[in-house]
């Protein structure tokens, strides 16, 4: 189920999340422009590895920098390829601009970082033995769908389901479908906690914390305004619905 649009338009420029949409290409064009061995280094050095903060020790011996947390942002802006790029941007995309509607540019950059740290403080929580550096906008992206699913919870999100060759499309509303991807995190999370082996290569507790971390300070970042006008009309809402 991947989705396509939402129903929701946006009131305003969304400049903050144009410009991390920017930033994140930006990065990952620097990526695909390093050498094999600079690109590791620095995958390495701007990642999160969390054996580097839970074994200092260890750390030293590799010659990581000691006491530098930049990491937990530096990490939000690289990605591991194309797909992993375009999944976190096109989300992104999808359900940014309706969140900065509501919080305004600078507390949604705020809130979009804040969520993005919390994410890899959960992912070094669930994985404190792991040399492997964890990279990518993921966690923050969490945040921003778990402020959206509060925010709009009857908006509608329009999805395609490829069957064989015929792609089916419909919608759904925002708060089945987040929810839905939200179970999956929490389920693939909890194998990966009982068999670390068999679901190596996602930071599914990244996503867990930074959409935990986005239900927990919605209301402290967003701004006391109404929802657009088009929210309000009865199709953007199931039958029988009442505020």
């Amino acid at each position: 189920m991947f989705p396509i649009r939402d129903t929701i338009p946006s009131r305003t420029t969304p400049v903050v999340t144009w410009g991390l949409i920017g930033l994140n290409v930006t990065v990952f064009l620097y990526q695909l422009s390093l050498p094999e061995q600079s690109l590791q280094q620095l995958i390495y050095l701007f990642g999160i590895v969390p054996l580097r903060y839970t074994d200092p020790t260890w750390a030293a011996e590799i010659g990581f920098p000691v006491g530098v947390y930049w990491p937990f942002v530096t990490s939000m802006f690289l990605h591991g390829g194309w797909l992993h790029l375009i999944s976190n941007t096109w989300t992104l995309w999808i359900f940014g601009d309706n969140v900065e509607d509501r919080m305004g540019p600078f507390r949604f950059l705020a809130f979009y970082l804040i969520c993005g740290v919390a994410a890899g403080i959960a992912h070094t929580l669930t994985n404190l033995s792991s040399p492997i550096p964890a990279l990518g906008a993921s966690g923050a992206v969490a945040g921003v769908l778990a402020a959206y699913m509060v925010l709009y919870p009857f908006a509608r999100v329009v999805c395609v389901i490829p069957i064989i060759i015929i792609p089916v499309i419909f919608q759904i509303h925002a708060f089945l479908f987040i929810l839905f991807w939200f179970f999956m995190q929490f389920f693939n999370g909890a194998l990966a906690l009982m068999a670390p082996g068999q679901m190596a290569g996602i930071a599914w507790w990244a996503h867990i914390g930074g959409f935990v971390a986005g239900i927990a300070l919605l209301n402290t970042f967003v701004k006391n305004a109404p929802p657009p006008a088009r929210y309000q009309q009865p199709d953007a809402r199931p039958p029988g619905w009442r505020p």
